[in-house]
């Protein structure tokens, strides 16, 4: 399914959604937005290491984690909707989540395998979806939203975050 066929966007997150062509399919986008595509320049990113744009930023690692951990609850919250859970999930405190992870010990190259791997289990997840699966809604965050509509903020999330380190990160290596 593409892109138009969620409808009317969910506040927020259409910010992430929009980054995806309106007849963009969504394994396709999945597919094109992969951690290897997206934050393949290693040699960069070692060069950058853990420098930071601005005091109190989060570091090219964090930014990892925080794809991954991003992508997982997105993935969560997909499949609740899609097996027709009606329970109301939470959100997250993303900040929470950067300050209770252990990066010391990570490297930039272990990150990406882990996204990568994670981005393969999104893929086959949203794959088995049907059109009906894809387009129940449940609440997360206060929010009303679609499988379709969570598989769209994890393209455009992954795309965002790629931008910015492009673009923050970049004249620091």
């Amino acid at each position: 399914m593409t892109r138009i066929q969620i409808g009317d966007l969910p506040n927020f997150f259409d910010r992430y959604i929009l980054l995806s062509s309106e007849s963009q399919d969504l394994i396709e986008g999945l597919e094109s937005s992969s951690p290897e595509k997206l934050f393949g320049d290693l040699e960069k990113y070692r060069a950058i290491g853990d420098k930071l744009y601005a005091p109190n930023k989060w570091s090219i690692k964090d930014i990892l984690q925080h794809c991954i951990d991003t992508e997982r609850i997105m993935s969560y919250r997909a499949l609740c909707f899609a097996r027709n859970d009606d329970n109301t999930l939470p959100g997250f405190e993303e900040g929470l989540y950067a300050k209770n992870t252990n990066l010391e010990n990570r490297s930039v190259e272990s990150l990406i395998e882990e996204f990568s791997i994670l981005r393969k289990s999104t893929i086959m997840l949203f794959t088995y979806m049907d059109k009906t699966m894809l387009l129940r809604k449940g609440t997360a965050n206060m929010t009303r939203i679609s499988p379709l509509s969570l598989g769209f903020v994890i393209v455009g999330h992954a795309k965002h975050h790629e931008s910015i380190i492009r673009e923050r990160y970049y004249s620091l290596a």
